[in-house]
């Protein structure tokens, strides 16, 4: 069953390196593509100021921190909620490196995130797939019209969970289409070989066609596809001469 968590994270400053500390986690949980409910959310004391321009960006103050846990307090709850799972992240490495900071702070020879979870970085997707475009969280909400008009501040769970829809609508809604032998966590293909190929009785497969309604079906969703593609989609039929 494939597990997914989609995670953003709010911090005091841009770079750990400068100090800067997570006070905000927020993940949702999918399962075989389906949102489960198992979120995963914490605010938390920075020991630490935060910088005026990030708190402009998700209006979390030091005030409001001040009784909240501390990091290594909800650390091995979130290691176990992460374990074993992949992480979508939009501009993954900014928050798997805070998250490694956490982790070193609390402790120095810790094993980074990555050792335990894969990463999938939307972000990358989208200047892939759509290059030379904005492949920010709302240009992605303006492209695949989902609603995120009750953002009007940045916050963790909130993000990951807009993100989550845009996930699912930038990988085509699918479940998989992967084929036996193939393994999603190994760039597609179990052990790294290649892809095996059963030769199959062809003369015994039955021809079903379809309907009516499901054509029409297929039309609806081919030129959905094409209106999120910006005009483009590749399994549209050629007009007839």
């Amino acid at each position: 069953m494939t597990r997914q968590i989609i995670l953003d994270t709010e911090t005091t400053g841009l770079d750990p390196k400068d100090g800067h500390r997570i006070i905000e986690i927020g993940c949702v949980e999918m399962r075989n593509r389906r949102l489960t409910g198992n979120n995963f959310h914490h605010y938390l004391q920075p020991d630490r100021e935060i910088e005026a321009e990030a708190e402009a960006v998700h209006g979390i103050s030091s005030a409001f921190l001040a009784d909240k846990p501390r990091f290594a307090n909800i650390m091995d709850e979130l290691l176990a909620y992460l374990r074993g799972a992949e992480l979508i992240i939009h501009n993954a490495p900014f928050d798997i490196g805070f998250l490694n900071h956490e982790l070193r702070l609390v402790n120095p020879t810790h094993l980074p995130v990555t050792d335990f979870c894969t990463v999938t970085d939307t972000l990358v997707m989208a200047r892939r797939m759509f290059p030379g475009q904005r492949a920010s969280l709302d240009a992605l909400c303006r492209r695949y019209e989902i609603n995120n008009a009750h953002r009007t501040l940045h916050g963790a769970l909130l993000d990951s969970e807009i993100l989550a829809d845009v996930y699912l609508a930038m990988t085509g809604g699918q479940v998989s289409l992967m084929l036996g032998g193939e393994d999603e966590s190994n760039g597609g293909i179990a052990g790294g070989g290649s892809i095996r190929r059963v030769v199959a009785d062809v003369s015994r497969l039955r021809v079903i066609a379809a309907s009516e309604d499901e054509l029409a079906a297929h039309a609806e969703r081919l030129a959905a596809i094409t209106k999120a593609a910006g005009g483009k989609c590749l399994f549209t039929p050629p007009p007839v001469a």
